[in-house]
């Protein structure tokens, strides 16, 4: 049994984490699917293998909200953190072999931390652009971000606005949070409060109050 693990929305100020696991016999049904990283798929095609991975394959997903990234990187680096995901998913998928999307600049170094976290017995091959160099892979990482996409929608319902990607480089996204805050004086729901994009944004929002303060 071998599994892949990756995850989707590491970078972005407004969603969650979403890791995702996959574990089959073999990635042959996978390159028959035409498997690939989700970055390189389009969205319907990532919408519409998603379920064809789930079909042939066991899966696990762990969703990690804002709020609680925000309390865990209070207490470890997101290198650590996500080194932990990664683990509960293996643990929970009891593969022989696992292949990761690493996720620290030091491949050997985030399969060290994945390994002090696992509970089962595995080999772990930890790579870069592991989600397009194994197909095991890549459908994981289709399964994080189609989840990862339908929060993203269920958050702008929420709000009744578009908030964009949740990508701090997105326009849309600063956007939106400028607006939430020059009108609420906060950040919103499902913000990572932790990011410097949140800080800083929250940082100029009082300095223009203060400096409209003063011209009074």
């Amino acid at each position: 049994m071998i599994c892949g693990v990756d995850e989707a929305g590491r970078g972005p100020v407004i969603g969650p984490l979403v890791v995702a696991g996959v574990a089959v016999e073999s990635d042959a049904p996978f390159r028959r699917l035409g498997v690939r990283d989700s970055k390189k798929l389009a969205p319907d095609r990532r919408e519409t293998l998603a379920p064809e991975i789930e079909r042939i394959a066991r899966c696990h997903l762990v969703v990690v909200p804002a709020e609680e990234i925000d309390v865990m990187r209070a207490e470890m680096s997101l290198n650590d953190f996500e080194a932990r995901l990664f683990a509960t998913i293996i643990s929970e998928l009891h593969p022989e072999t696992a292949y990761v999307d690493a996720a620290d600049v030091n491949e050997i170094e985030f399969k060290r931390a994945i390994l002090r976290e696992v509970s089962c017995d595995v080999e772990i091959i930890s790579q870069h652009k592991a989600d397009d160099l194994f197909p095991v892979v890549g459908a994981a990482s289709i399964l994080a971000k189609v989840r990862r996409d339908a929060e993203v929608r269920a958050i702008e319902c929420e709000f009744g606005e578009p908030v964009g990607s949740g990508y701090p480089s997105d326009p849309d996204t600063i956007r939106f949070l400028e607006k939430w805050i020059r009108e609420k004086g906060s950040l919103p729901p499902h913000t990572r409060a932790s990011w410097d994009t949140a800080r800083r944004l929250l940082a100029e929002s009082k300095i223009r109050k203060l400096d409209a303060f003063g011209e009074r």
